[in-house]
């Protein structure tokens, strides 16, 4: 019965990212929801009894990613490996979760009034370990002495045009949909732009 459960809600929240990122929170329906998962209607308020806590779970749902991309980073770390590994996660969410993706940038744009002051302290503590992380390296002659801020802001924007922009980017591509070789291409790009620009001057 548990994995019935749990199949039922991943296909729910899977279909309240698609209709979330497409319609935003107002507009969205929950028969729509209900209608795109394949369940009765009643199955989504069994399981997440409202549509803001579903909307919240699609949150959920990419802003642990978005923290754990974060893991390598330390002011001991080597910041080729870091950058890379950094670079190659945020790529990787892109990938697997656009639609998430698309309702987090939205919910960002919006003010985030669906965040809880918990996530917005965890979110803003990452970003801030990530900065202070650079910053270190650039005090010790690692990188070179670029605004730690704008590098985030930097990355951040790359990675995640490829989930936020797919529109136009299937239209620039002429490409419905993007495989593995497609994000590891940007992968590539990105890390090869990054590294260079903050290699240390000499």
């Amino acid at each position: 019965m548990s994995s019935i459960r749990e199949r039922n809600k991943e296909l729910i929240l899977r279909a309240a990212s698609e209709e979330f990122a497409d319609k935003g929170f107002a507009a969205t329906k929950t028969s729509d929801i209900a209608a795109k998962a394949g369940v009765p209607k009643p199955n989504v308020y069994y399981y997440f009894k409202s549509k803001e806590n579903l909307y919240r779970e699609v949150l959920e749902s990419i802003i642990e990613p978005i923290l754990q991309a974060s893991t390598p980073f330390n002011r001991d770390g080597v910041p080729a490996e870091v950058l890379s590994g950094y670079i190659r996660s945020k790529i990787r969410i892109s990938q697997e979760l656009p639609f998430a993706s698309k309702v987090f940038a939205s919910e960002i744009m919006h003010g985030a009034p669906h965040l809880t002051p918990e996530q917005v302290e965890q979110l803003n503590g990452q970003a801030k370990h990530n900065i202070d992380c650079i910053q270190g390296w650039i005090d010790n002659g690692l990188i070179a002495p670029i605004d730690p801020h704008h590098l985030m802001f930097s990355i951040w924007a790359a990675t995640q045009t490829y989930a936020d922009f797919d529109w136009q980017i299937s239209t620039v591509t002429g490409k419905p949909k993007l495989d593995d070789a497609d994000y590891e291409a940007a992968a590539q790009t990105i890390i090869r732009l990054v590294l260079k620009g903050c290699e240390p001057d000499r």
